[in-house]
């Protein structure tokens, strides 16, 4: 089985592309038909902008559909070797860039999650405790703004990691609004983009695959549009990539540690680095991760926050949860998820170096599985290493999560919070499909090209 397709070091196209040559006329058609995917993808994503849809709606639904047919077109595109001189490349890159700010100025969402990293930063300003504060309770009243009266389950302390709740304050110090954390995401945004090309090019890969990234819809519409605090942790996880990929295994373990201390999903590839970093680093890494809880600590311990209501409560898109649950408590299914991601990653960890995309993803991914709640941005962990034939099943789970968005739609019309089993079929069915696809391939010792 083949990686995505790497740079042709040594071919009369590459050399010519490297010293700005001109493209034949079939590489030009090529970047033609790219350059025709990108405006379909740009205008789905303006249209979504302009035309003021709810998440959900059907004409919602329809222009992800068709962003998300346009990226994966797109990504055939690429896979097939694109090599075309630097102007070409920019452009798609300009492209990315215009995507990200058709969703940057478009009204927030009615329970976006942003208004709780705003009460989260504001509460801190104020000299109080996030992981011990209520935003319902009445004698904070006071604190709220227009915005933070509009967050989600105000009856929970925040479930968020400490690296998670300094970046709210330091937003917050700033400005504290909806378009501050926009901002400061798409920064975080552009960061794991530019972060990517530097991985391409270091490794002699083909560098239109950072396009695999800066094109999804998910990653367009969540970042710039919805500011998720992920993209944070994101940053961290990719540096923490490059790094250990590089032998630089303090730095590896540092940005691990932090991009745990932002959402705990990455805490499962810690198997990967087993017998990979000397015990300094690790020692390190779990220091810094203890010492950002310490501004945090309340009655002599650490506070949990919400994160333990989370689990006894909160249930989405979990297809694999709803079942086991029926067996064993809440806890210790949470417990199961943890367990299938390190063990994946320790499987992963004997298979593969630790530079492989797929080593990094489908730990998560396993996580994510037996996780109680599969929002869709959840996936966006996966995303940054979406660039091998291996990690096609998941770049198929990350469009097709879209459609969950129907709840937020149906909810409105007063539908319970779940997803119709429809949507989980097609959701996991297409994820199925291409995993059996790809092991027929496998099987068939058929070279992938993806």
């Amino acid at each position: 089985m083949a990686d995505f397709p790497h740079s042709a070091r040594g071919s009369d196209a590459a050399e010519r592309n490297s010293l700005g040559g001109k493209a034949t006329e079939s590489e030009k058609l090529r970047a033609g038909r790219l350059y025709g995917l990108g405006v379909v993808l740009l205008l789905s994503m303006l249209l979504l902008t302009l035309t003021g849809e709810s998440y959900g709606t059907p004409w919602f639904l329809a222009l992800m559909a068709m962003a998300s047919l346009s990226y994966l077109v797109a990504m055939y595109e690429i896979s097939r070797t694109l090599t075309c001189p630097r102007f070409p490349f920019l452009i798609c890159l300009v492209i990315a860039w215009m995507l990200r700010l058709t969703q940057l100025f478009a009204p927030a969402g009615e329970h976006d999650d942003v208004y709780r990293y705003i009460w989260d930063g504001r509460v801190q300003r104020f000299g109080y405790n996030p992981y011990v504060t209520i935003p319902s309770d009445l004698s904070l009243s006071h604190l709220h703004t227009p915005a933070t009266r509009r967050m989600n389950n105000p009856d929970i302390a925040s479930p968020y990691p400490p690296a998670a709740q300094i970046f709210f304050r330091a937003v917050t110090t700033i400005d504290e609004s909806v378009f501050a954390f926009r901002l400061a995401i798409f920064f975080c945004d552009a960061l794991v983009v530019f972060l990517l090309l530097a991985w391409l090019a270091s490794s002699g890969s083909n560098k239109w695959l950072v396009l695999t990234y800066a094109w999804h819809p998910l990653v367009v519409f969540e970042s710039a549009r919805n500011g998720h605090v992920d993209f944070l942790g994101i940053v961290f996880m990719v540096v923490s990539f490059l790094a250990i990929a590089k032998g630089r295994t303090t730095i590896a373990s540092v940005s691990l540690a932090l991009a745990v201390a932002v959402k705990f999903l990455p805490i499962v590839l810690i198997p990967l680095f087993w017998r990979r970093v000397p015990f300094r680093a690790l020692a390190l890494a779990v220091g810094v991760f203890v010492a950002l809880y310490v501004p945090f600590v309340s009655e002599g311990h650490i506070p949990t926050g919400g994160i333990g209501t989370f689990v006894e409560r909160f249930r989405f898109n979990s297809l694999v949860y709803a079942v086991l649950e029926q067996l064993v408590s809440p806890r210790i299914l949470a417990t199961v998820a943890l367990l299938a991601g390190l063990l994946a990653a320790s499987c992963f960890r004997i298979r593969l170096p630790v530079h492989s995309p797929e080593a990094w993803a489908y730990p998560m991914a396993a996580a994510l599985i037996f996780a109680p709640v599969i929002y869709p941005w959840y996936l966006l962990w996966l995303v940054p290493f979406l660039t091998v034939a291996a990690t096609i099943p998941l770049m198929i789970w990350t469009i097709s999560i879209l459609s969950t968005y129907v709840v937020w739609d149906l909810a409105r019309s007063g539908s319970a919070w779940t997803v119709p089993w429809l949507v989980s079929f097609l959701e996991f069915g297409m994820m199925a499909t291409a995993a059996v696809w790809l092991v027929v391939k496998r099987n068939d010792k058929k070279e992938i090209k993806y």
